[in-house]
C-alpha cells in the first residue's frame, strides 16, 4: 500500500477514533450524564440484539438516559417498564409501571435503584427480550469504570506484540496523518 493508501485508510481510522471519542460506543455525553442506546446501533429487538450481553458492558448512573429504538407498529416489541424483580422474571406484563410505544422512546435515570424493563410482547419477553437497568450513584459508576479501564487496558498490554521499526515512508505518511489529525481536532474543538 502507498503513502497515498496509508494516508486514505489513516483517515478513516481517525474518523473511527474521533467518533469513537464522541460516542464512547453505543454511548455519547456531556460532563455528568451518558445517553445509552439499548443495543447500540440493533436497538430493541430480539432477533438482531443480545440485550444482556450489550447490557454486561454498561454503567448506568443517576443523571444518565437510556434510549429504546423499535419499531411502533401494531403487535411490535414495545417497552414496558415493570415495578418488581418477579414480575421481570415471569414476564407479568399485566401491571406494567409505565409503557413505552413511541419508537424512540428517552428515559431518565433518575435515581438510584434497579429498573425493570421488558417487551410488551410476552413471548418476547420470555425469549430474553428483557433489561433491568441498575442505576447508580455518580461516584460509584465512575469507580466501577475506571476499574473496568484499567481492565481492559491490562488485557490489551498482555495481547500486544512487540513494536517494529517504522519504515522511511511510514515515518512520512506517520507525519501527515498527525497534521490532519491536528487539522481534524482542532476543527470539531476538541
Amino acid at each position: 500500500m502507498g503513502c497515498q493508501g496509508k494516508v486514505r485508510a489513516g483517515l478513516n481510522w481517525l474518523v473511527v477514533v474521533v467518533v469513537a471519542v464522541v460516542w464512547q460506543g453505543g454511548k455519547w455525553g456531556v460532563e455528568g450524564q451518558v445517553h445509552h442506546v439499548v443495543g447500540d446501533d440493533r436497538g430493541w429487538d430480539l432477533t438482531s440484539a443480545d440485550i444482556a450481553a450489550w447490557a454486561a458492558t454498561r454503567t448506568f448512573a443517576v443523571g444518565d438516559f437510556i434510549w429504546f429504538a423499535y419499531s411502533g407498529g401494531i403487535g411490535q416489541d414495545r417497552v414496558v417498564e415493570l415495578k418488581s424483580k418477579e414480575e421481570f422474571e415471569s414476564c407479568d406484563l399485566r401491571n406494567p409501571i409505565r409503557m413505552y410505544t413511541d419508537g424512540l422512546d428517552k428515559i431518565p435515570l433518575e435515581e438510584e435503584g434497579i429498573r425493570y424493563f421488558a417487551s410488551s410482547n410476552i413471548e418476547s419477553c420470555k425469549k430474553g427480550l428483557k433489561l433491568p437497568v441498575d442505576v447508580k450513584s455518580k461516584s460509584r459508576a465512575e469507580n466501577e469504570e475506571s476499574i473496568s479501564i484499567a481492565t481492559s487496558e491490562e488485557a490489551a498490554l498482555s495481547l500486544a506484540q512487540e513494536p517494529t521499526a517504522p519504515s522511511s515512508s511510514t515515518k512520512i505518511c506517520g507525519s501527515i496523518m498527525i497534521i490532519i489529525g491536528g487539522l481534524m481536532l482542532s476543527h470539531v474543538g476538541v
